[in-house]
């Protein structure tokens, strides 16, 4: 496939730069497929648009306060993007990371806060490619205290806004600290969806995809088949498997919500193991095991979500996304959401 056939044009107005006061007043576009009219509805409206017996799965992982501004022995700035640690070393954790400016960094580089204090250093080591180093995090007290302190939210480079509230860049039902950006659909619940989709008789599972490089890298190369997904771990716990084929064998459908989900969900279906890494790339003609509907934000053009978009819906994604741009629904991180259903579950009954 032609990386350009998933290129469509997104205008900068569009972005949404800043999350709405009440997140579950978001948009939400309904598809059930060509056979039946779009929705325009919100995500309030969730509990509502689906079924007693159909069970909806979250991605639980929390977003580590991970980019560092930094100060390099000359006194030029750098930066430091955390992807994941990778093991322990003489003077604290090592970690994957995405540094700023690469090339003008040797290893064994020292970076330090802008105000010089010895809390937190940063030593720069090998180069990984893609501007992805090894580094040491050297910190003075415990490390996620000292990253709350020196850390920022790792929002995307198209929000150019000031983001006020750090905590509008995590979800409601956020667990562990350890990714690098946020499973963004999870924004728009809130604990009364939650009570809703109870009270309508739909549970919910949990899963942990940890948000890195595989999921915000684009697609670079001319050919889809030709783009390399980085490895991001997943956990999903048995019950979690369970409470899915239960699901599925009642005739009840599974929900994700977000793509990282699907990620998570279809890499335990398809490689057997319910926790592990995964560079799986959803595209073409997938088969999907697990996932039947999926709620999700509009996604950047020529990236990895939208080709997994395609492969759930086929190409009715340009139809959906030309309807959203037309009715000034907002997109990316902060913007509004769509609940779409597979392509194989569509009927013109």
């Amino acid at each position: 496939m032609d990386s350009a056939a998933f290129d469509y044009d997104l205008p900068p107005g569009a972005i949404a730069q800043h999350p709405l006061e009440v997140r579950d007043s978001a948009r939400l576009l309904v598809d059930r497929g060509p056979f039946a009219a779009t929705e325009h509805r919100i995500v309030r409206d969730l509990a509502g648009l689906l079924e007693p017996g159909d069970l909806i799965v979250v991605n639980t992982t929390r977003v580590l306060p991970a980019r560092l501004p930094l100060r390099r022995a000359t006194g030029g700035s750098a930066e430091v993007l955390l992807l994941e640690p990778v093991g322990r070393g003489a003077s604290g954790s090592t970690w994957e990371a995405l540094v700023r400016p690469s090339r003008k960094l040797a290893p064994g580089s020292v970076l330090v806060t802008p105000d010089g204090g010895d809390e937190l250093s940063v030593v720069v080591g090998e180069d990984l490619g893609e501007g992805r180093r090894h580094i040491e995090l050297c910190t003075d007290g415990d490390e996620l205290d000292v990253l709350a302190r020196h850390g920022v939210m790792p929002l995307p480079p198209y929000i150019t806004e000031r983001l006020e509230d750090p905590s509008r860049y995590q979800t409601v039902f956020a667990q562990r600290p350890a990714s690098a950006a946020a499973p963004t659909a999870g924004l728009h619940l809130t604990d009364d969806v939650f009570a809703s989709l109870a009270a309508r008789g739909v549970e919910r599972a949990d899963v942990e995809l940890v948000v890195g490089l595989g999921t915000f890298r684009p697609i670079a190369t001319e050919r889809v088949e030709d783009h390399v997904m980085h490895s991001e771990t997943y956990n999903v716990p048995a019950a979690t498997m369970e409470a899915c084929l239960r699901t599925k064998e009642a005739g009840g459908r599974v929900v994700a919500i977000g793509t990282t989900a699907v990620r998570a969900l279809e890499s335990a279906a398809t490689t057997g193991s319910l926790a592990g890494r995964t560079d799986l790339f959803i595209s073409g003609d997938h088969q999907f095991r697990i996932v039947d509907r999926l709620l999700t934000n509009f996604h950047l053009p020529r990236s990895s979500l939208l080709v997994m978009i395609d492969s759930f819906v086929g190409p009715r994604w340009r139809e959906l996304y030309a309807e959203a741009l037309g009715e000034q629904y907002r997109f990316l991180s902060f913007g509004d959401a769509m609940l779409l259903t597979r392509h194989d579950l569509w009927t013109d009954r």
